[in-house]
C-alpha cells in the first residue's frame, strides 16, 4: 500500500472520500427495491400540486421525508466545505441531516468546525454521530453530549459497523456488551439515540435489543448501496488481504430489513420512528420504503459529488428527489403520507 496512507481517524475520512470517488464498483446496485411492482393508478383522483409531502421529524417539520445521511467530518478545508454545503441545502429544502463520526474531534480539536452547523441549518433537524463500538473504547457519555452540543443537534445516531470494524486495518473489534452500555446511555442524554447500521442492515433481533435497550429510532441503512466494506479493502495495509472484497455484499438489504422487522415495529407504531437507508436511488425507492413502513428516507452517496461543488447543487439533487417522490405519489393516487405509509395494498 502506498506510504501516502494516513492511518489516523482524520486522515482516514479523506480516504474513505478517495475510495468513493475512484472506484465505481463501491455502489453495489443491489437494493432489492426493483423487485417492488407498485399498482399504477391510472385516475388518482388528485390535484399533483396540491399533494402534501410533508411530515415531522423530531419534533421538527420536514418538506418531505428525506434525511441527508452521514458523510463525513474532519480536520481540513475540503470536509468543511462539504458539510457546510450538505448543512445549507438541508436549511434550504427542508430536510433533516446527519453528519460523519465525530469521533474524530476528540482527537484532532480542528475537526470541530467541520460539526458546527447550527448556524446554517437553523431550523431544520441535525443529527450527531458517535460509532456505538467506541462506548467500548473510553468513549464517555460527557463526549457523546458534547457531540451534541458541538452540531446543536436534535438526536444522537449510535451507529453500529461490525463488518466495517472487522475488514478495516485499524477496527475496533470488541463489540462484546454494547447493548447495556447503549441502554445507560439512552437514559441519560438529553436528546433521542438512534440506533443506525452503516450499509448491512438492521435484523429483526438487533430492533428487538434496540427496544429492549429503550432505543425508539432506528435507521435500518441496508446493503445495496455503498459497500463500505470494499471502500476499507482500498484502505488495506497487505496486498494479499481480500477481506474487504469478500464481504462487500454481506448484510441485509433495506427491503429486507423492513420486511423482516415489521411485525415488531408494529406493536411500537406510535412510539417509534424508522428510517430506510441503504441503496435509496431516486424518489421511487423512498416511496417504496413508505409503503414498507418507513417514516422517512436517509440518502447519502447521491448527494457527495454534488457537495463537493456546491450548496446549490445539493439542493438541486434534493429537489429532484422531492419531484419524483411526489411523481411516485400522483401516480399511487396518494394525496398525503398516512395514505402511502404502510399502504402494503399499493404492491403488485
Amino acid at each position: 500500500m502506498s506510504e501516502s496512507h494516513d492511518r489516523s481517524v482524520a486522515g482516514r475520512k479523506l480516504g474513505h472520500l478517495r475510495a468513493i470517488s475512484a472506484d465505481p464498483d463501491v455502489e453495489r446496485r443491489a437494493s432489492g427495491f426493483d423487485r417492488i411492482a407498485l399498482t399504477h393508478r391510472a385516475l388518482p383522483e388528485l390535484d399533483f400540486d396540491a399533494i402534501d409531502t410533508s411530515m415531522t421529524f423530531l419534533g421538527k417539520p420536514l418538506a418531505f421525508p428525506l434525511l441527508i445521511s452521514s458523510m463525513t467530518g474532519g480536520a481540513g478545508d475540503e470536509i468543511e466545505r462539504i458539510n457546510r454545503n450538505l448543512a445549507e441545502a438541508a436549511e434550504e429544502t427542508g430536510v433533516a441531516m446527519a453528519v460523519g463520526s465525530q469521533r474524530v474531534m476528540f482527537t484532532n480539536p480542528e475537526a470541530r468546525k467541520s460539526f458546527e452547523l447550527r448556524q446554517y441549518a437553523p431550523s431544520v433537524p441535525l443529527i450527531a454521530n458517535i460509532g456505538a463500538v467506541q462506548l467500548n473504547y473510553g468513549v464517555t457519555q460527557e463526549q457523546c453530549a458534547e457531540a451534541v452540543d458541538v452540531l446543536g443537534a436534535d438526536g444522537l445516531y449510535l451507529h453500529l459497523n461490525p463488518l466495517q470494524e472487522a475488514v478495516q486495518p485499524e477496527g475496533d473489534r470488541n463489540f462484546a456488551g454494547l447493548a447495556e452500555k447503549i441502554a445507560e446511555l439512552a437514559s441519560h442524554m438529553k436528546v433521542p439515540v438512534l440506533l443506525k447500521e452503516v450499509g448491512a442492515g438492521l435484523s429483526k433481533e438487533d430492533i428487538e435489543k434496540g427496544l429492549a435497550a429503550g432505543i425508539r429510532h432506528f435507521d435500518m441503512a441496508g446493503r445495496g448501496g455503498t459497500s463500505w466494506s470494499r471502500i476499507e479493502y482500498h484502505r488495506r495495509q497487505e496486498d494479499h488481504d481480500d477481506l474487504g472484497l469478500i464481504f462487500q455484499d454481506w448484510g441485509l438489504t433495506t427491503v429486507e430489513c423492513l420486511m423482516d422487522s415489521r411485525e415488531t415495529l408494529s406493536q411500537f407504531a406510535d412510539q417509534t420512528t424508522v428510517i430506510a437507508s441503504g441503496g435509496i436511488r431516486n424518489g421511487i425507492d423512498m416511496a417504496k420504503s413508505m409503503i414498507l413502513g418507513a417514516d422517512l428516507c436517509g440518502v447519502a452517496a447521491p448527494f457527495l459529488a454534488a457537495a463537493q461543488d456546491s450548496s446549490a447543487s445539493v439542493v438541486q439533487t434534493i429537489k429532484k428527489f422531492q419531484s419524483e417522490f411526489q411523481t411516485a405519489m400522483f401516480l399511487l393516487g396518494c394525496g398525503d403520507f398516512s395514505s402511502l405509509k404502510g399502504n402494503i395494498s399499493l404492491i403488485r
